[in-house]
C-alpha cells in the first residue's frame, strides 16, 4: 500500500536528522528540548544543514567509506526516488527547503519510549510557509485528514494508518505518532518541559563541542520502565563500582573527522566518585596477534567491593548476610587471599577462524609471590567445588590446566610468571616479556595516540576482526556480506575512559583506513 507524501516527507526530514547528524554546542540543551514532556527517556537534536569543517568531514567520511560525495543529498535523492516509485513524488527542493530551518529534534517520553513513532520538531525559518506545506500535504493526501485543536494550537490527525499528527507551534513544525503526543508536546512548549530540568540540562551541558549528533538518554528512566527488577548480586556489583542506575544519565556525542569517527560519552552514574585509572599499559603488552582486547584498572579493588557488599547483604534464599566469605573460608578457601592482591585485569581474542580461535585473561598481582600463592589458591576454589581434568603443568611452571569435552580439543591453562597470572585457553599468552604485544604494532599506536590525553582501555584491529568474522558469519547471510566492503575501511576500534568531576567520561574513536 502507498504512503501518503506527508510521511515520506517526514521520512526524508527525519533521515536527515539521523544521517546528517546533530549539531551539539556543549554549552546546554537547545530551545527544542523546550517541547519534550518533561521526564522524557530519550532526545536527540539534530542540525540539519552542517557547514564548514562539521560539512567536510562528514562528507569526507562518505566518500572514504561509500564513494559518497555528499551525504545529505543521497539522502534526499534516494528518498525521493521511494516516494516516486510509491506514486506519491515529492520535490524536496521546492516543498521543504523554503521552510526548513537549521535544527531538529526527536524524542521519546516515557509513554511513547516502546513505540515505533517518537514526536519530532523541524525548526522553521518561515511558519506560514510551513503550514502551508501542511495544508498541501493533507489536500493532496488519498487518505482522510481531520483538523483538530488543543490550547490554541491548531493540527491535523490522519493518514494512511490514522497515526500521525502534525502542526505548528511557535514557527515550528511538530509531527507526532498520536493525539495525546502531540497534545503532550503542546503542553511542554506552554508550560514545563525536559529542557526546564536540572537533570537534563546539568547532563546535556556536557556534549562535546562541534558535535555531529547529541543524544541524552535517562538511564535511571528506561530501567524502571522496563519493570525488571535487578538481582541482588547485580546490584552489589553496580554499588561497587558506585553506579545508582536510578539516577544516571548519559549523554553520547557523535564528531566526525576527515579518516575517523569519534564518540564521546558522558555519565552521571548517580553514585559516588566514578571508577577511574589507566590500564593501558597492560593492554599494550598483550599478544600483538590480538584481534581484540579490553583492560580495567583496579579490577581488583572493585571486585573485592563487589564481594564485600555480597557478603554483607547476603543472598536472599540462600546466604545469611556476612556468610559468604566465612563459610568458604572454613572450607579453605580465602576470598581475599585469591583476589585482594589483584589489580589491574586485562582480556584478549586471537584467531583468524574456528580452529585457531582463543584468548585469554591477565591479571596483575601485588608481586610475584602472591601471584603464585593466588593460582594455587584459585587451583584449590576449583577442586572443591569438584572441577574434574585439573592437572599441573609441567616444566617446573606455576599453574594448571583444565580439560573438559565441553572445552574441546585445546585445555584451559591458568598459570603465573612474575606478577602476572594469565588465564588461556589453549596456552598462558600474555604472560611472556619477550614476545611481540599489541604497543609493537604501528595499528595500536595510532589508536592510542587518536584518544589524546584519554587512556586507552580497549582496542579492535579492524582487519584481524573481519577475517575471523568473515570466517564464522554464515555464506547465507547477506546482510554481513553487504557490510562487508563497508567494514574493510575501518582500520581500528579504540576505547578509552576517565573520570571528570562525578562524570565518567569514555571516548570511541572508529579509524578508517584508505
Amino acid at each position: 500500500m502507498a504512503k501518503t507524501r506527508l510521511v515520506l516527507v517526514l521520512a526524508v526530514l527525519a533521515s536527515l536528522v539521523l544521517a546528517a547528524g546533530c549539531g551539539g554546542s556543549g554549552s546546554g540543551p537547545s530551545e527544542l528540548a523546550t517541547f519534550a514532556p518533561p521526564g522524557s527517556l530519550v532526545f536527540v537534536e539534530g542540525k540539519l544543514r552542517p557547514t564548514g569543517r562539521l560539512k567536510a568531514n562528514v562528507d569526507a567520511i562518505a566518500q572514504k567509506v561509500a564513494g559518497v560525495g555528499n551525504l545529505g543529498d543521497l539522502v534526499v535523492s534516494k528518498l525521493e526516488e521511494s516516494a516516486k516509485d510509491e506514486g506519491e513524488p515529492v520535490d524536496f527542493e521546492k516543498e521543504v527547503e523554503p521552510w526548513l530551518g537549521e535544527k531538529a529534534a526527536i524524542f521519546w517520553s516515557a509513554e511513547d519510549i516502546g513505540g515505533n513513532h517518537p514526536a519530532a520538531v523541524f525548526e522553521s525559518t518561515d511558519a506560514g510557509a510551513a503550514q502551508r506545506f501542511i495544508d498541501d500535504q493533507v489536500k493532496s493526501s488519498r487518505h482522510p485528514y481531520k483538523h483538530l485543536s488543543h490550547k490554541g494550537i491548531d493540527y491535523v490527525f490522519g493518514g494512511r494508518k490514522h497515526d500521525t499528527a502534525i502542526g505548528v507551534i511557535g514557527g515550528d513544525l511538530l509531527v507526532a505518532g498520536s493525539e495525546q503526543a502531540f497534545e503532550e508536546a503542546v503542553d511542554a512548549f506552554q508550560g514545563a518541559s525536559l529542557g526546564d530540568e536540572n537533570r537534563f540540562r546539568k547532563a546535556f551541558s556536557s556534549a562535546t563541542d562541534g558535535s555531529l549528533a547529541d543524544a541524552y538518554v535517562d538511564i535511571g528512566g528506561l530501567i524502571k520502565r522496563s519493570k525488571k527488577k535487578m538481582t541482588p548480586e547485580a546490584q552489589a556489583f553496580l554499588q561497587a563500582a558506585h553506579i545508582d542506575v536510578e539516577e544516571a544519565t548519559a549523554v553520547a556525542s557523535l564528531v566526525p573527522g576527515s579518516d575517523r569517527v569519534e564518540i564521546d560519552l558522558s555519565s552521571d552514574l548517580g553514585g559516588e566518585q566514578p571508577p577511574s585509572g589507566d590500564a593501558s599499559k597492560l593492554l599494550g603488552s598483550l599478544p600483538a596477534e590480538s584481534f581484540a582486547a579490553l583492560a580495567s584498572a583496579d579490577f581488583g579493588g572493585r571486585l573485592m567491593e563487589a564481594i564485600d557488599r555480597i557478603d554483607a547483604a547476603g543472598v536472599p534464599g540462600k546466604l545469611p548476610p556476612h556468610q559468604l566469605k566465612s563459610a568458604l573460608k572454613a572450607k579453605g578457601i580465602d576470598l581475599e587471599a585469591i583476589f585482594g592482591s589483584l589489580h589491574d585485569a586485562a582480556v584478549f581474542g586471537i584467531g583468524d577462524d574456528r580452529s585457531s580461535l582463543g584468548g585469554g585473561a591477565v591479571f596483575v598481582s601485588d608481586d610475584p609471590t602472591r601471584a603464585r600463592n593466588t593460582v594455587s589458591n584459585i587451583g584449590l576454589l576449583l577442586r572443591a567445588s569438584g572441577m574434574p581434568g585439573i592437572a599441573p603443568l609441567g616444566n617446573g611452571a606455576t599453574g594448571f590446566s583444565i580439560r573438559s569435552h565441553e572445552l574441546g580439543s585445546k585445555p584451559l591453562v591458568i598459570a603465573a610468571q612474575g606478577d602476572r597470572i594469565a588465564i588461556g585457553y589453549g596456552l598462558p599468552a600474555g604472560l611472556a616479556s619477550d614476545t611481540r604485544t599489541l604497543a609493537d604494532t604501528p595499528d595500536y599506536r595510532a589508536a592510542a595516540a587518536s584518544l589524546g590525553g584519554t587512556p586507552i582501555s580497549g582496542f579492535v584491529d579492524g582487519p584481524a576482526a573481519l577475517r575471523l568474522a568473515d570466517a564464522l558469519v554464515p555464506t547465507s547471510e547477506q546482510g554481513f556480506r553487504k557490510a562487508k566492503p563497508y567494514l574493510a575501511k575501518v582500520r581500528f576500534l579504540a576505547l578509552g575512559s576517565e573520570s571528570e568531576g562525578d562524570l565518567a567520561k569514555a571516548k570511541l574513536i572508529v579509524g578508517l583506513g584508505k
